[in-house]
């Protein structure tokens, strides 16, 4: 789908270029031979799958890094998003082609079979330039650990959010003193929130929007609100399932409601278009912010909403990670320590994209605090409701494709909340144990859970 459409695949699904580098102090008697050849000190190969508003705030990070540092070289390739990109980067880390550095989604390290398929991180280089544990999350980079070691360095956090028009907002008496939305901490209180906001709404664009017939969506809010109410969906060693369809049931059929009172359609697809002409509200990832600015729109964006009234909304975050080379070392790796490391201390510029930046000292950059509605989301670093440690998890992971549609079905109207509970708990049993393409053991053997 093609912009204005702020819709994941419409806006990282295409191919783009993406590099960005800091400067490398490293002596010219270790350049390797492609270095030589483009006359650079040393030469990073960098795998992404960065395009659309993302790739674009990274290319102009690279275009200034080539202007200051003409001595150092970064051969960037922004590979298909989703699971072609994840394919060839295990083909390649297997294959003894790996590139010297690439960026991973989070939940995707357990089933990446850490310690063959990728190299851990150099903590004491990376405090060399400037990147220490202290300055992340303390879940955030839990979740970069498997076995003590460190897999992935944090650079963002992407979170499902709540967009909402100020115009429409304000004329349904939905915001606070200060002008932002008036935050809700039940069902009752956000379907009267919804009642108040479909009679300000022009026109026949509905009154927000769910995404409630794609896939990835429907999994990520309903693990959102799941959270919310303290529910697990794996054990923590991730071999067992812990689903409790009680708390599933009341989540979807909370989700189901936006449709059958009228507030939303099944037509996911519109809902950004709907937001952009006058709709209230629009539940979407972060990463649409570009989008809607660009539209010159007056709104916001929160965390989604705590109805069940322990804050909790969906995360993923993108990492940097070393894939597996047999001879990994010298000059280039410590350039590819050295470009991750200067990324994610500089995620101001990353953050104009939408995200949260995972490296903590950023978020106090007046800089970042000046970023609207960016800074106005960021809690959302402290609710996070992410997927369980498996390998099957993590964005476009098996997790979403088998367990998304389920949902979708309860969504628009065709099974029951509470049938579609039983099989959710279903797809989760099928899913632990199976085995882990990359590992020969399924979750229940104790494969890949971080």
């Amino acid at each position: 789908m093609s912009p204005p459409l702020p819709s994941r695949r419409g806006v990282l699904g295409g191919i783009g270029a993406l590099a960005v580098a800091g400067s490398f102090g490293l002596a010219a008697a270790n350049r390797s031979a492609s270095a030589i050849a483009s006359d650079a000190d040393v030469r990073v190969r960098y795998w992404n799958l960065f395009s659309g508003g993302d790739g674009a705030n990274m290319i102009a990070m690279l275009d200034a890094f080539r202007a200051a540092n003409p001595r150092a070289d970064v051969k960037d390739s922004t590979l298909q998003w989703g699971n072609p990109y994840y394919t060839k980067l295990a083909m390649a880390a297997s294959g003894n082609r790996a590139p010297d550095l690439a960026v991973m989604h989070l939940g995707r390290i357990p089933g990446f079979a850490p310690g063959r398929l990728l190299d851990p991180w150099d903590v004491r280089l990376l405090a060399r330039y400037g990147v220490r544990e202290a300055d992340f999350d303390p879940v955030l980079w839990k979740r970069a650990v498997v076995d003590g070691k460190l897999y992935g360095l944090p650079l963002d956090i992407h979170a499902q959010l709540c967009f909402y028009r100020r115009d429409v907002c304000e004329k349904a008496g939905l915001l606070d003193a200060g002008g932002d939305l008036a935050q809700v901490t039940s069902t009752e209180d956000w379907f009267k929130a919804l009642k108040a906001a479909k009679k300000a709404v022009k026109g026949d664009v509905h009154t927000i929007g769910i995404k409630a017939d794609e896939p990835n969506f429907s999994w990520w809010f309903f693990l959102s609100f799941y959270t919310q109410l303290g529910g697990t969906v794996l054990s923590a060693d991730g071999q067992g399932v812990t689903l409790d369809t009680d708390k599933a049931t009341q989540v979807l059929e909370f989700l189901r409601r936006h449709l059958t009172d009228g507030y939303s359609t099944a037509i996911g697809i519109a809902d950004g278009e709907a937001f952009v002409n006058g709709g209230a509200f629009t539940w979407e990832g972060n990463w649409s912010v570009p989008v809607f600015s660009g539209a010159k729109l007056k709104y916001g964006a929160t965390p989604l909403p705590p109805v069940f009234g322990k804050p909790a909304t969906h995360t993923e975050s993108h990492c940097f990670v070393l894939p597996h080379q047999s001879r990994r070392g010298g000059a280039t790796n410590e350039g590819a320590h050295q470009l991750a490391a200067y990324v994610v201390k500089n995620a101001t510029a990353w953050a104009r994209g939408g995200h949260i930046p995972a490296h903590l000292p950023t978020l106090d950059d007046k800089k970042y605090l000046a970023l609207k509605p960016q800074s106005e989301y960021v809690s959302a670093m402290d609710h996070m409701a992410v997927e369980p440690p498996a390998w099957f998890a993590g964005s476009t992971g098996l997790l979403a494709q088998r367990i998304g549609p389920v949902i979708t079905s309860s969504n628009v109207g065709s099974a029951r909340p509470d049938a579609t509970a039983r099989r959710m708990k279903d797809v989760l049993e099928k899913l632990v144990a199976m085995k882990n393409p990359m590992e020969g053991r399924a979750a229940t053997e104790g494969g890949s859970a971080a």
